[in-house]
């Protein structure tokens, strides 16, 4: 840094906070460290007995860190999202919908492996509404050379970093197994609690039916839910393993192409998932999903809003922060579950 006069200061960065005193109003940073002094702060600067000022020298192949806020800004920003303006290097992006948040993990670390750079976010694949923040970066020093930036962007690539995918399943089939259901022995419970989690994504039930355990009855009733054109479909309870739990058989049987069954996920190990050959996709949740507040229907039901297609190797890898604590006051989303590395 250097001193100069403040007379001469115009386009220069400051290297401290300025205090402006005004008694009985004001006793505030005026200007902050980083400010680009521009013709009209002269005045002020020298009513605040300011005659001279400590400036970065500024010099070829180096950014001020507003710049390089703003060329950060431009490895992580997508479409739905606003950012707000640079303010001491610093940029704030936040959802402009409701959708699935996503981020390139490996790419976003290569960036921040970077001197002098950092982008910070929420976790991915999770539910955001629209308003909500999804991300800060900026740069560390009050300025930056060229290189570094540049290397930053390199490590980047050239898509960016975040994703931000808008809800677009509107209708769900729900098809209840369970004899003692279905008879009118016990009242369906399982039901409400779905169809309430779906409601939180604007998804709407427009088939439900009760069914008997057994295996034609099954495969004919979600055969008439796919009729109804759904965009999701949905089989509750008959996931375990006892000879009277037909359903994971009965999707098979429908046509489904079963991505998996069963997943590296407490409450939610028996679940299984599937996709027609149109692309809708096929849930068989179990029971834990009516008692339980956060289960692994919870961790997928964002992405399969947003009709992401979700893979085996993506059921694989919830097995890292996939076990609920069960905490006496349940929390979800605010916790670790489903929040790996």
């Amino acid at each position: 840094m250097k001193l100069i006069e403040t007379q001469n200061a115009v386009g220069h960065v400051l290297c401290h906070d300025l205090t402006q005193i005004i008694p009985g109003v004001t006793k505030d940073a005026r200007f902050r460290k980083g400010h680009i002094v521009t013709a009209d702060d002269i005045p002020v600067l020298l009513s605040m007995g300011k005659e001279h000022l400590y400036v970065w020298e500024m010099v070829p192949g180096m950014l001020h860190e507003d710049e390089g806020a703003v060329r950060l800004l431009k490895l992580c920003e997508n479409d739905h999202m606003t950012h707000t303006e640079p303010k001491e290097g610093k940029i704030e992006l936040n959802a402009d919908c409701d959708g699935l948040f996503r981020v390139d993990a490996g790419r976003l670390c290569a960036v921040n492996d970077q001197d002098e750079v950092m982008a910070a976010t929420r976790h991915g694949n999770t539910a955001v509404q629209k308003g909500d923040n999804l991300a800060g970066m900026r740069v560390i020093p009050l300025v930056i050379s060229e290189d570094k930036m540049k290397k930053a962007e390199d490590a980047a690539g050239a898509k960016p970093l975040l994703q931000l995918v808008p809800f677009v399943k509107k209708t769900a089939a729900i098809v209840t197994t369970g004899s003692e259901v279905a008879k009118g022995l016990v009242q369906d419970q399982f039901t409400p609690v779905v169809e309430k989690k779906l409601l939180k994504f604007g998804i709407e039930t427009i088939f439900h039916v009760l069914v008997e355990d057994e295996q034609e009855k099954e495969v004919a009733a979600i055969k008439e839910a796919r009729a109804c054109s759904a965009d999701i479909i949905i089989c509750t309870g008959g996931m375990s393993v006892d000879p009277d739990d037909r359903t994971p058989d009965a999707i098979r049987d429908s046509g489904a192409n079963i991505v998996r069954y069963g997943a590296p996920v407490l409450p939610g190990a028996m679940l299984l998932i599937g996709y027609y050959d149109d692309g809708t996709p096929v849930l068989g949740l179990p029971g834990c999903v009516m008692y339980a507040k956060a289960t692994i229907f919870d961790l997928l039901l964002p992405r399969i809003a947003a009709n992401v297609k979700i893979s085996r190797s993506d059921i694989s890898r919830m097995g890292d922060g996939g076990l609920c604590l069960g905490c006496k006051e349940c929390h979800y989303p605010v916790c670790p579950f489903g929040k790996g590395d």
